[in-house]
């Protein structure tokens, strides 16, 4: 998301590079590139005229005049006013009701609304410790109901039970009754796809919301709709009273001119963002990590919440105080490509990390990382237990047999323990690393965050 806007803005500001001070010449041209950026990115009309006036008002403040680097200046300028339009802080759901928390989920047809369903229901239950209830409130869609139980029965999330010819309302109805019989904290509600200018069907998911007092009535819209995105959000919105959007297909979109857009003109924030086609592809939306994003900073926090998710904890712990020691083997190469697949590849770990913009296009272009970890992974697999640990003894005659073995070139073979003893030189440097050591033991992920952004780890 937003890789197409956050190359623009980065020509725009290399323009403002080397300058001594910013002059309002310099800074129109530069603003001339932005503006341009942000409607490429099908950015609202209206919210981009007022983002280039405000950065612009700022631009030519005293603050700027003074600072040691303007252009540096110039770009904080931009990032706190993407952070402003984006809604300037994190909506959580509110789930603090009395049991259950009602979550409607609205939306038109084909938004995602149904797989968007099971994906919030199991990041509250691994994030808050819910036990959550789903129902499908779609009776017109053939076999809309089905698709939700068999979502639930996949991802160990129970589904209120289907009873034909039931209407929506009473549906709903039944679905809360149970939910508070069987002490549910959580109850989300599918409703049908609907389209916006469907009168009976908007009246009908607004008397369901009434008459079974919502907590939080959540829009599922496509971002890749752009501002059609937009204008359905400012409807369902007149209607129902909106408490947050779910934007889903967000890792397909380029632009990113529905999420830049919707805070103002729909005055309703973002609260969650769909980034992948698995379950767990569910973000909270965070305007602050998503500036850094546009304009290269990375997101560091976010990839270590990932990892967290991902990565077991105990072979983490093993691993660090293997890393402390300087120790590390094939084997621990082998686990971390595997924690690196699940959480994306390479192109999707580097995405969160500052600078690395440019890299991760040419991988992504190459479409090569993804097969690469599972290359080195088969090779590994058909070494000896003894090879792993010690592949120094990994001479021309053992190459050859672990060729075979794994149906890979002695070349690729070769290729992997390049990389290997790379890595081994890095682990041993480190061990070394008396700072990095005592953050690692204390577990202060703000001081490793700033080594890491700053490129000072070894």
């Amino acid at each position: 998301m937003f890789e197409s806007l956050g190359e623009k803005l980065s020509i725009a500001f290399k323009k403002l590079k080397g300058k001594g001070v910013i002059t309002e010449t310099t800074l129109n041209d530069a603003m001339r590139e932005i503006r341009i950026a942000l409607l490429e990115a099908d950015v609202a009309l209206e919210v981009s005229k007022s983002f280039i006036q405000l950065v612009k008002e700022k631009a030519l403040g005293k603050e700027v005049l003074k600072s040691v680097d303007p252009a540096q200046m110039v770009v904080k300028i931009v990032n706190d006013e993407l952070i402003e339009i984006l809604g300037s802080e994190n909506y959580e759901l509110n789930l603090k009701s009395k049991p259950p928390a009602i979550v409607l989920l609205a939306g038109l047809q084909g938004s995602g609304k149904t797989t968007s369903a099971a994906k919030l229901a199991k990041r509250i239950t691994q994030t808050s410790n819910k036990k959550v209830l789903m129902a499908s409130l779609d009776v017109y869609r053939p076999a809309a109901q089905e698709q939700l139980e068999v979502l639930g029965n996949q991802n160990q999330i129970q589904t209120l039970e289907i009873i034909k010819n039931q209407k929506p309302l009473e549906i709903a109805e039944r679905a809360v009754n149970y939910a508070k019989s069987e002490f549910f904290d959580v109850l989300i509600l599918d409703s049908a796809g609907r389209n916006q200018v469907d009168d009976k069907m908007m009246k009908e998911i607004v008397t369901i919301s009434k008459k079974i007092k919502t907590t939080e009535r959540l829009l599922v819209v496509d971002s890749m709709a752009g501002q059609d995105a937009v204008n359905t959000a400012k409807h369902f919105n007149t209607a129902l009273n909106l408490t947050g959007i779910l934007l889903t297909r967000v890792d397909g979109d380029s632009r990113g001119g529905a999420a830049l857009s919707m805070k103002s003109v729909a005055k309703c924030p973002i609260k969650f963002i769909g980034v992948g086609e698995k379950v767990e592809d569910l973000e909270e939306f965070h305007p602050d990590r998503i500036a850094n994003r546009i304009l290269g900073m990375g997101d560091v926090v976010t990839l270590v919440e990932k990892a967290h998710k991902e990565i077991n904890e105990k072979e983490a712990e093993d691993l660090q105080k293997r890393f402390l020691k300087g120790k590390f083997t094939l084997n621990d190469y082998s686990k971390q490509l595997s924690q690196i697949s699940k959480m994306g590849g390479i192109g999707g770990l580097l995405k969160y990390l500052p600078g690395l913009n440019e890299i991760k296009n040419k991988i992504e272009e190459s479409n090569e990382h993804n097969e690469i970890i599972n290359i080195q992974n088969s090779i590994i697999s058909s070494m000896t237990k003894k090879e792993r640990i010690y592949p120094e003894l990994i001479k021309a005659s053992r190459k050859k047999r672990i060729s075979l073995g794994s149906g890979r070139s002695v070349q690729e073979i070769n290729k992997l323990l390049k990389q290997f003893k790379k890595m081994s030189q890095m682990v041993k440097k480190v061990g070394k690393n008396k700072q990095l050591e005592s953050m690692l033991k204390s577990g202060d992920q703000n001081s490793i965050q700033s080594m890491l952004t700053n490129n000072k780890f070894l």
